[in-house]
């Protein structure tokens, strides 16, 4: 199972993590783990990315195989990014190993 797998990590105002969720399901994902987060910004990026940084946050981790990573990770922008409510940001990192799940 060697580099077949990325994780996506999301991180949106708490509350949006179904949706996200929803969102990932509907490209291939088949499930994730949301963890409560508090975020922090300054008042610079506030004013450049005019957004307000709420600091209560999930964080949602989501292992994907690499081949569907793209679709799911538009898909998780356009239902929770930085334009919406979730004011979500995502981005993927690469897994070297896999263990203790069933993938067929």
């Amino acid at each position: 199972m060697e580099n077949q797998f990325e994780v996506i990590i999301v991180l949106v105002n708490t509350g949006y993590a179904d949706v996200v969720m929803n969102a990932a399901r509907e490209e291939g994902a088949r499930g994730g783990t949301i963890v409560h987060a508090r975020g922090t910004g300054t008042p610079e990026i506030e004013r450049k990315y005019n957004i307000i940084i709420t600091p209560d946050k999930e964080m949602i981790m989501i292992l994907v195989n690499k081949n569907i990573k793209d679709q799911v990770l538009q898909a998780v922008y356009k239902a929770a990014g930085l334009g919406s409510n979730g004011q979500g940001i995502a981005f993927s990192l690469p897994v070297d190993d896999v263990v203790g799940l069933k993938f067929e």
